[in-house]
This record gives C-alpha cells, structure tokens and sequence, in this order.
C-alpha cells in the first residue's frame, strides 16, 4: 500500500467518507486512491472556492468533517474565502493539500509556496507529512483535531513523495472526547443574573440554536422571561413551526442598539458579545447598552446544551413548558414581485424539515418575518461575511441531507464568485433549488456608501457597484452547467415555478427579476 491509499483509509476509519476535491498533479496518487476505496465520495468542484465552501455545508449539517483536496498553495489560496467562513463558522473540515515533492521544493519550481502561509489564519490544526508509513496516523490526528469542540479546520499538507511512498497500511480512529464541561459556578452565576429581576438575554451560538440545548433555553426564558437572541450570522439555525422562537439580531451597529436598549444582562451560551460587522466613524463598535453586564455561561468549546439543561434545572423549570412557534403560512401575495412578494412566497411553499442557505443579502429583506411560523427548517447563513458561499454551501448541505430539500436564497453578485457549484449539482444530482435575487447591482454598497458619509457619489463609483451593461443572464448561464432554469418576473411566474421545483428532485435555478 502506498501512503495515498493509507490516507485514504485512514480517514475513512475515521468517519471521513466524503471527498469535495479540486486536484492538481501533486495529488495524483490521492486521486488514485480514492479510486480504491469504494466506500468513500469524491466530489468534484471546478473551483476552490466551490470545494471548500461545500465542505462548510456539509460540515454543518453532517456534523462531521468532509475533506477537501486542494492543489498547491495556489488552489488553497482560491478556497481561502470560504475556508475563512467555515473558520467562523466552526465547521469541521479535514483540508488535505497536495505539495511538492519533498525534495523538490529546494528547486524552486513555479507552484512553489508558504502553504503554510496561507493556512494558518483559517486553520486550528496544521501538519506536513513528511513519511509515508505516517501519513495515515497524521490523517487521524487532523480528523480528532477538526472534531475538536466546537470544531475547525485541520489542515493537512500531504507532499507528493509521501503521497506515493511506500507504507504498512491505515491508521485507527483516535479517541474523540466532545465538547469540555461546565462548572456549575457559571451555571450559578447565570442563574444569579436571571434571577435578579434584571431585563436579561441569553445569547446563543453553535448546537444550542438547533438541538436539545434551544428546548432548554425555551424552558428557561418560560421561566424567567429573558429573551432567546443570536446573531445575524449564525452558522445554523433552526426555526419554524413547534420550534423554540429564537430572535436573530439585527445586522447594523445602530440597529443593533436598538434591539438590544434597557437591556441590563446579558448570558452567553456558545456566543460571544455583539460588534459592529465594520467602523464607521460615527458608530460604536460594541453593541452592548451601557451598563449592560456580561456572563458566560458557555464557551464555544464548550457543552452549551448541557449547560443550558443544568441552568434550567437549578431555576426549576426543568418540567416547564417551553413556547414554540405556531404553523402559520403566509398567504400568497399578489401584485408586483419584489423582496417582500418574493419572501413570503418562500415562507407560503417552504416544505417541511428544508435547509435553507441564504446569501439573499438586501433581497432578503422581510425573509425572518415570513419564515417565523412556516414549515420547520434549517437556516444557514454566511457567518464569516466573505461572499460567494450561498450556492457551494447550499450544495454541501445536500450531500451531507440527501433525503432533504435545499433552497439556496442568493443575491446575483455573491452568486457570481462561485456559480461554478451549479456544475457539481447537476452532476451529482443535488436536490438544490437555487433562487437568484436580480436586482443587478451591489446593493448593499449602495447602502454602504451612504454610511461611510458619501452622499453624491459619481459616474464612475456607482459603476463600481452596478453589474449593467452587460446584464447577467442567470437562465444561461445554469443551463449552459447542466441545470434547468427558468426566470419570474410576476408573483404568479415566481410560486408556479417555485412549487415545481420543490415538487420535482435535482437542481432547479429560478432567475426571480427584482
């Protein structure tokens, strides 16, 4: 056996049997080997950043790492964005990339790089194998380190001697020990702030806002009346019919503020305080009230779910009866198609138990409104902010649920960094139904330049947020992938077309004019 085929091997002893990969000649011997092993997935995407945005997806769903197989420094660097995504997101990915030779690299040859370089501020974990008959072990010390509470990237540097050398055979999964326990002085500390009468909120991040710890933080805020919040980038969250109501914080800084005033304690659980997404010269960057006391009743690292079942308990509503969101489907809309018609036709069709992966940006404006009391379902957002991860993600998510239905929600301009999804869709017949929001323009720039104090832009910056001239043709260009598309330009076009693609199985994109 050569060290390729130990790698292999050993990942999938370690639970790892997905492959998203975008190989280069240093990986040859890699491909080989995952030719060998029936039992694994390899997965195709013809850009990094496809690769490694789908492994996010699949990462947070599964609850699991996939691994990615990248080329060089170069392919790693083209996966950067969405690696930085699923870092804040805290996704587990196993990232295996393809060096040199290890005797080549004193040569110099033009693909030479610090892949190390480029790693390290997206990585938990880095290694370079350097033997063959280790390579395997190395495989299992980056899956027991990507699994590590509350996951992350281990990135794995594989040169191409060690790929081809001679080996003994696989490695053995490592012992996983789960997330760290909490102390009960930080489950008394909390218990002391929601006791005291103070307007309090807990602010959740990680599994509490889609496993047992939400039905626990249902029973607290029951009890004591606080109120359930997460960010606005929350990785996943679970939300809809007989789900526990969780509030998403509003995006800008002042908005931010407002949601949050008289508020006097906050307890975090798996989160950490909010700030501003960026500086703007006349905002706050901490978007705390003043005065407002902070408690951390769980680290990201650590048990949130736990921690929230111990908090119930010691305030004694460990029976109480938490509040789920009532089923209550939008009616459908008639008149013009905008981002309001278009959300609540979401929220009226949206089947039963769908993930939902927005990048709907400004075109999702109204969205949390109407999906408040539809069909239960999971929501994945883009947590790092780093564009050009609705539709890869969207695909991940897929692979790793293939028994459910997943509506992508994307802007046009974020779509655009990574359409090159669409092709691994078609071909591996991802139950995806992509909805591309045509506004033609960055339209949070525009936004954004108002901010920043720039009143009366010109000709020549508003071109630098208009994407005219000429017009994107989303029809062609996933049809030209393999995917069959269709565009809305009414109400009526949009729910037709939508019902049929949840109706039918395998990717769907719908261009809806906006």
């Amino acid at each position: 056996m050569i060290g390729a085929e130990s790698l292999v091997r050993s990942l999938l002893a370690s639970g790892v049997d997905t492959w998203f990969a975008n190989p280069g000649t240093s990986e040859m011997h890699v491909v080989a080997a995952l030719d060998k092993v029936a039992e694994t997935r390899a997965i195709l995407g013809l850009f990094e950043g496809v690769v490694t945005g789908a492994a996010d997806g699949y990462g947070r769903m599964a609850g699991k790492p996939a691994a990615t197989l990248l080329h060089l420094g170069p392919g790693l660097a083209n996966g950067l964005a969405n690696l930085h995504n699923a870092r804040r997101a805290a996704s587990p990915i196993v990232n295996v990339v393809g060096d040199h030779a290890t005797y080549h690299s004193q040569y110099d040859a033009p693909l030479e790089s610090d892949i190390i370089g480029f790693a390290r501020p997206v990585s938990g974990w880095i290694h370079r194998s350097m033997r063959s008959d280790s390579v395997g072990a190395d495989g299992a010390r980056a899956v027991l380190a990507a699994r590590e509470a509350p996951g992350q990237i281990a990135t794995l540097i594989v040169p191409a001697d060690v790929a081809w050398g001679e080996c003994d055979g696989p490695a053995p999964a490592l012992p996983h020990g789960g997330p760290a326990p909490v102390g009960g002085a930080a489950v008394d500390a909390a218990a002391e702030a929601l006791r005291s009468g103070k307007k309090t909120a807990i602010l959740m991040r990680g599994d509490v806002v889609h496993g047992r710890g939400l039905e626990a933080a249902g029973r607290v805020a029951v009890k004591t009346g606080a109120r359930l919040l997460c960010d606005y980038f929350v990785p996943r969250l679970r939300r809809g019919a007989g789900v526990v109501p969780v509030e998403r914080l509003p995006y800008f800084a002042e908005q931010i503020l407002d949601n949050l005033s008289g508020v006097q304690h906050v307890v975090l659980a798996g989160a950490r305080p909010p700030v501003s997404f960026f500086a703007y010269k006349d905002s706050p960057s901490w978007c705390l009230p003043e005065g407002c006391a902070v408690s951390v009743l769980a680290h990201p690292h650590e048990d949130g779910a736990a921690a929230l079942e111990a908090l119930a308990e010691a305030l004694g509503a460990a029976e109480a009866q938490a509040a789920h969101a009532e089923l209550k489907i939008p009616d459908m809309p008639a008149g013009a198609l905008d981002v309001l018609t278009a959300a609540q036709i979401v929220g009226r069709l949206l089947p039963a138990d769908a993930i939902i992966s927005d990048e709907s940006a400004t075109s999702g404006l109204g969205l949390s409104a109407y999906l408040e009391g539809a069909q239960p379902h999971d929501i994945l957002s883009v947590s790092g902010g780093a564009i050009g991860m609705g539709i890869p993600l969207g695909a991940g998510a897929a692979v790793a649920c293939p028994d459910r239905k997943v509506i992508c929600l994307q802007g046009d301009g974020g779509g655009m960094y990574t359409l090159q999804a669409l092709w691994t869709q078609a071909r591996e017949n991802l139950d995806v139904t992509t909805v591309i929001y045509s506004n033609r323009a960055y339209v949070i720039l525009m936004f954004e330049l108002m901010r920043m104090g720039i009143s009366t832009p010109g000709a020549k910056a508003m071109s630098m947020l208009d994407l005219h001239n000429p017009e994107l043709n989303w029809v062609s260009l996933a049809s030209g992938m393999g995917v069959e598309a269709s565009r809305a330009e009414t109400t009526e076009q949009f729910a037709d077309q939508l019902q049929s693609a949840i109706q039918a199985h395998g990717p769907r994109l719908i261009e809806v004019i906006i």
